[in-house]
């Protein structure tokens, strides 16, 4: 698995670099879930009234997933640290759904999944979601929508971390939303039957 640790605007001092691939590095690699690549992003907020400006994003690229986890804390150690521990929590809740259910499919069904879980492009929902300005979109982006079931959406709409994940069903073919619901569990959009 491939580390890279960068500073967004900030150099990035080689025993916070260390520290920083032993911690989440050794977490991702610990839980062997066939992660391709893992990337930690380091950067520090300049607004002065901000009480945690220490900030960790840390991407994780596996076949056909992606795993995401943002954390400010005051210190940047911190920060790495609670990253590490979050992004273990993730992706060791997506390694047991999918041994799960592994075991009730059979060998046939995993092939055929695994083929259509192949996204082109990454899927980038903060990207999508920047603020906006007062009646201005300030960033577009085109996304790829990959078939999937109801089940394998809740895996993805859990390891990116986001509060929606937008989907083509596989068994319709129209585009489904699924979201966090404030009240806890997920809700699902579907289009209107014509």
């Amino acid at each position: 698995m491939d580390v890279t640790v960068s500073g967004r605007k900030m150099p990035v001092s080689d025993s916070l670099r260390a520290y920083a691939e032993d911690k989440i590095g050794g977490s991702v690699e610990q839980l062997d879930v066939g992660a391709i690549a893992c990337e930690i992003v380091l950067y520090r907020e300049k607004n002065p009234a901000n009480p945690n400006p220490a900030i960790c994003e840390v991407t994780v690229l596996m076949k056909g997933h992606v795993a995401r986890v943002e954390e400010s804390e005051q210190d940047m150690f911190a920060a790495i640290d609670v990253a590490a521990a979050k992004i273990a929590r993730q992706l060791r809740k997506f390694k047991t759904r999918v041994r799960s259910k592994r075991t009730k499919k059979s060998e046939q069904d995993v092939a055929l999944r695994s083929e259509a879980a192949h996204p082109e492009t990454e899927l980038d929902l903060d990207a999508l979601m920047d603020e906006l300005a007062e009646d201005e979109v300030v960033r577009r982006k085109q996304i790829a929508y990959t078939p999937l079931t109801e089940e394998e959406a809740l895996v993805q709409i859990d390891l990116i971390g986001h509060d929606f994940f937008v989907f083509t069903d596989r068994d319709s073919g129209s585009v489904h939303v699924i979201y966090r619901r404030s009240d806890g569990g997920y809700g699902l959009l579907t289009p209107k039957d014509e």
